[in-house]
């Protein structure tokens, strides 16, 4: 065999493995595992109603541990906080009125294909006493974003 037919014939092997890689790294993708995107949704559903119930505890640490570190809260009439420490700030200024309540419920939850991202939607009830002194009671529709950590566990990006 001469340099010239070792040369087509390597060519042709190397063509062939390129090939059988590509079919590999295609099937492989094509197995990955389903996301149960229905089982997610619901997972969010109770940590959300689990975060609900942190709030009634009037405790701003416990409140704040639902906040991804870099997490973005969106508190009304406020200036924006940015990371777990402000987020926490903004509960801890809200339980400083002792007439402060919150509860909220979820109606709706959903998930990403990918499965590392999803949505709770609902309504809330707050209560605290206005400039006025007089109870104010305030009723609303809210959207939290999670996003899931590389531990697994899910927090709150966007709320």
């Amino acid at each position: 065999m001469n340099g010239f037919s070792r040369g087509k014939s390597l060519q042709g092997l190397r063509s062939i493995l390129a090939a059988g890689v590509a079919v590999g790294v295609l099937f492989s993708a094509s197995c990955a595992p389903a996301v149960d995107t229905d089982a997610i949704a619901k997972e969010l559903t109770q940590l959300d109603d689990d975060w609900s119930k942190a709030a009634a505890t009037r405790n701003a640490d416990n409140v704040a541990s639902f906040y991804a570190a870099a997490a973005i809260a969106y508190p009304p009439n406020e200036p924006i906080a940015i990371g777990q420490p402000a987020a926490k700030r903004v509960w801890a200024s809200y339980f400083a009125d002792s007439t402060f309540a919150i509860s909220w419920k979820t109606d709706h939850a959903g998930v990403s294909k990918s499965g590392d991202l999803g949505f709770t939607a609902g309504t809330y009830e707050a209560s605290f006493r206005g400039p006025d002194g007089t109870l104010v009671t305030e009723k609303g529709k809210y959207v939290c974003t999670w996003v899931k950590q590389t531990d697994g566990t899910w927090k709150a990006m966007h709320d």
